[in-house]
């Protein structure tokens, strides 16, 4: 595993800490702040109350965090200004895209502004099974029990992709629906179903292994050209990831998936001063927090993807990047492209409500053939075009 910000000399190891100290003088956050995560005992739960111990000890800042068990329960707090920020996953592009819950009459586009990603050793997003269910491949989830996790298209949308991968849809499998992320993981252990998605460095994953059905992390082979262009195909943010840690996971890793997880996000509503020292505080104290829990370690700056980003990054989080010397004119003509897409889409959806229909399944669909269409219009990818 490579070191994070190794130094080669005691005097450079000073140095960077007499800079760290300086810029740690320099935060300044409010007495408290509010994040949601995912269902406690995760792993983007676990990070951010062991970034919050952190940052209690340096400015005395309580940092609360409220578990939700779905994409909406966590989106809902940071829409409504109840959290500042959001420790999760890609359900927040699909926030911006308004599909799934998101393309819905009381929510559509949403200002999403990224701060940072965490990019761990493991796989955020693996295909989890039941070891005794044999299911050694993507394929063998022929005919298995497969989790439908209500209210977590971020989830549901990942599983779509993997039977994608091996050219299979959910009429392969047998759907079960679950109520959310920690009922899927009860409902695998009871075993009322085979099959789910998850962190492979949560600690949730122990749990699974230490039950009497086991766990096993099928492989998405980096080989498979085809595979995984009908991966990407379902999801474009997906990467090949060698996944090196977690319960279940051989020493010498095996080919998965990458993304993104914990995602730190927040909306247009929070302000540059706010957002722009939560950043730094994440990264200022990164050593601090790094082993606070399983994954932590990937909030490293060397591991951030700023010039690769599906979404915009907020100002403030981008006042640091360019006072860090991390921004590039890549990421700027990245970040450009991002907000243009969020206008295109936000436009979209204003000119769709002032004639759209007033029942719930003429309005669904009509927003999706708008939305792909205002998409196309300006030659960006609609990426979902029905759901």
């Amino acid at each position: 595993m490579r070191k994070i910000f190794q130094k080669t000399s005691i005097a450079a190891l000073a140095t960077f800490g007499m800079a760290t100290m300086a810029y740690a003088e320099d935060i300044k956050l409010p007495s408290t702040i509010v994040w949601t995560a995912y269902n406690t005992g995760t792993s983007g739960y676990n990070q951010a109350v062991g970034i919050g111990s952190v940052i209690k000890n340096k400015y005395g800042t309580n940092l609360r965090v409220i578990p939700g068990k779905n994409d909406v329960s966590r989106l809902s707090p940071v829409k409504s200004g109840v959290a500042q920020f959001s420790a999760t996953g890609s359900d927040s592009i699909y926030a911006q895209e308004a599909v799934y819950v998101f393309g819905t009459d009381n929510w559509g586009p949403q200002p999403i502004r990224l701060i940072m990603h965490n990019l761990a050793d493991g796989c955020a997003a693996s295909l989890v099974t039941a070891k005794d269910a044999n299911i050694k491949t993507i394929p063998d989830l022929k005919g298995k029990r497969v989790a439908w996790v209500r209210g977590a298209s971020s989830l549901n949308q990942a599983m779509t992709a993997y039977m994608a991968h091996a050219n299979m849809t959910w009429d392969d499998v047998e759907k079960v629906e679950v109520g959310g992320y920690g009922a899927s993981i009860d409902a695998l252990i009871n075993n009322d179903l085979d099959a789910l998605i998850g962190a492979t460095f949560s600690s949730t994953m122990r749990k699974i292994d230490a039950s009497p059905r086991g766990l096993y992390h099928p492989p998405a082979p980096h080989g498979d050209t085809e595979g995984w262009s009908r991966l990407n195909g379902i999801v474009p943010w997906y990467y090949k990831h060698l996944c090196m840690a977690g319960p279940g996971v051989p020493k010498e890793g095996y080919e998965g998936v990458g993304t993104g997880y914990p995602i730190l996000v927040t909306t247009t509503k929070i302000s540059e001063d706010v957002a722009y020292n939560m950043t730094k505080a994440m990264y200022v104290h990164f050593d601090d927090y790094k082993d606070s829990a399983p994954g932590a370690t990937g909030w490293a700056w060397e591991r951030q993807k700023i010039e690769e980003s599906f979404m915009p990054f907020h100002d403030g989080a981008v006042k640091y990047y360019k006072e860090a010397g991390h921004w590039t004119d890549k990421a700027q003509a990245r970040q450009d492209a991002n907000l243009k897409r969020q206008a295109v889409l936000m436009n979209a959806w204003e000119e769709y409500k002032k004639s759209a229909p007033s029942d719930d399944e003429g309005f669904n669909t009509g927003w999706m053939k708008a939305r792909a269409d205002a998409l196309k219009a300006e030659g960006m990818i609609p990426v979902f075009e029905k759901w």
